[in-house]
């Protein structure tokens, strides 16, 4: 009996060695570092020109490392600057038009309607006078009755050029209408429009980098016509950069947009470079596409884009990098520039 009990406790013991072992003594931990690998990815821009003119100046190649400003192209600019001349002179003319509007009439022209006025006064008193006489003539049957209306006639016509005359002086103090001018001010906004887009007109004829990067494709040759879409240059940016990594589905919960990580590679196997995780893919991608079973349920994987600083242009496009990443607990959202300071 005794021999009995001895034995099952040798193998109760036995039992609970290999448990031990085959669980460890860390079954149902989480690590406390999660490691997803992928490879360096650099976003792109394509440069073109707004306008087509022939291209006369490219003075950057490929690899050469720009900055924001950097004049990158050149096109013909002489049209464009005929044009912005053209444009200015309409402006200044316009200008002018409406200065003049605004004056009112001068003090000549004012002087000019009164003697104006007073001639035609002149002359309707001179016109009365004569029909006056002749009226008294054919009652007296000196005068024609032909002659009496004809002066009667020149009468009316004197009094109708005084009364030209004097709405003339009229006009002439009260100066222009408050619609001449306002339509004088919108000429002159809508010339000073012509302006602006002619002088953005030629600031299109040159192509300046619009971010720091490295041109990676140089795609047009001076002589060649440019046109609006035709891509000139294609600027890769290289800071930051972002690896495409798949993170399982099992560490889904683990991980967050904005989560603060580390890269690694292996040309740099001893350098981290700092990152964060800027995407994470709202579905899933695996093979088979439904799920059976809990094993195939482990092979769900989630497309995860992880920003990486890269200020010293070590990162290439399509380098194979590592990214680790801390407990949730123990890691903390980048700054607002995670590139910005040691």
């Amino acid at each position: 009996m005794s021999r009995r009990l001895l034995l099952l406790a040798l193998v109760a013991v036995a039992v609970a060695v290999g448990a031990w072992w085959w669980l460890g003594p860390d079954r149902g931990q989480q690590p406390e570092q999660i490691a997803l690998y992928g490879n360096v990815d650099i976003r792109q821009v394509d440069l073109a020109f707004k306008t087509s003119e022939r291209i006369v100046g490219m003075h950057v190649r490929e690899g050469q490392a720009v900055h924001s400003g950097d004049l990158l192209a050149q096109l013909d600019a002489a049209r464009a600057e005929h044009s912005l001349q053209r444009a200015e002179a309409q402006m200044a003319a316009q200008a002018q038009q409406l200065a003049a509007l605004e004056a009112g009439s001068r003090p000549e022209e004012i002087e000019r309607a009164q003697a104006e006025l007073q001639a035609a006064q002149a002359e309707a008193q001179n016109a009365q006078a004569n029909a006056r006489r002749l009226e008294d003539l054919g009652r007296r049957k000196l005068a024609s009755p032909e002659q009496v209306d004809n002066a009667r006639a020149l009468l009316e016509a004197a009094r109708g050029r005084a009364g030209s005359a004097a709405a003339a002086l009229k006009l002439a103090r009260a100066g222009p209408r408050p619609e001449e001018i306002a339509r004088a001010r919108a000429l002159l906004r809508a010339a000073a429009a012509e302006v602006a887009l002619a002088r953005q007109t030629l600031v299109e004829t040159r192509l300046h980098a619009p971010v720091d990067g490295v041109i990676r494709d140089r795609l047009a040759e001076p002589g060649d016509m440019a046109a609006p879409g035709k891509p000139v240059y294609s600027l890769a940016l290289v800071d930051p950069v972002w690896v495409r990594a798949y993170l399982p589905e099992t560490e889904l919960g683990r991980i967050h947009p904005g989560l603060a990580v580390q890269v690694q590679t292996d040309s740099f196997p001893d350098k981290r470079y700092r990152g964060w995780v800027g995407y994470i893919s709202p579905t899933a991608e695996f093979t088979p596409k439904t799920v059976e079973t809990t094993e195939v349920r482990s092979d769900l994987v989630y497309q995860v884009r992880v920003y990486v600083c890269n200020p010293e242009n070590e990162l290439r496009l399509g380098m194979p990098a590592t990214v680790l990443i801390a407990h949730p607990n123990a890691a903390e959202r980048p700054p607002a520039d995670p590139c910005a300071g040691p």
